[in-house]
């Protein structure tokens, strides 16, 4: 019988939970989220971005990152300047604060990561990486498909 926990779905969101639960506690000294240092990075790793670049590159939503950067704004992490093509956009860089928070963190990222992975080998980290490309795929190709239906096959395997 199908439980909902089997799904990959579900799996996925355990893990991601889990890992990122873990990295949460360790930047709370540095008062940030995981998914404010996410935001942190991209910024540092390519200044002068606006929010819809930002978007893009971090996979979250651009009402988020919204949020996440004026959070950040807030702490004085970054700092917001007009975008002379786009006087309705802002360009963001991060302040020296922000690059010295990031440079500290990316460090605990690492050691963070490096412990997530420790006892697989380089061989099933490439088919792990695979895997997780292929399922990005296969739930984008999905996005653009027919919707299911209840009272499917899938929905009978519940009762």
């Amino acid at each position: 019988m199908y439980q909902p926990q089997d799904s990959i779905g579900f799996q996925l969101g355990v893990i991601y939970r889990k890992v990122s639960n873990r990295l949460a506690a360790k930047l709370k000294d540095y008062d940030l989220t995981p998914e404010q240092w996410s935001v942190m990075c991209c910024i540092c790793f390519k200044e002068g971005m606006n929010q819809k670049e930002i978007a893009e590159r971090t996979s979250k939503d651009q009402p988020t990152v919204t949020r996440i950067l004026n959070v950040l704004h807030r702490k004085g992490l970054i700092m917001r300047s007009s975008d002379r093509a786009d006087r309705r956009a802002y360009l963001i860089y991060p302040t020296d604060k922000g690059r010295q928070v990031t440079e500290e963190t990316s460090v605990i990222e690492r050691h963070h990561n490096a412990a997530m992975i420790e006892d697989f080998t380089p061989e099933q980290l490439d088919v792990l990486a695979e895997a997780f490309r292929r399922i990005e795929r296969n739930a984008e190709r999905y996005d653009d498909g027919p919707a299911i239906e209840a009272g499917g096959e899938e929905e009978s395997d519940l009762a």
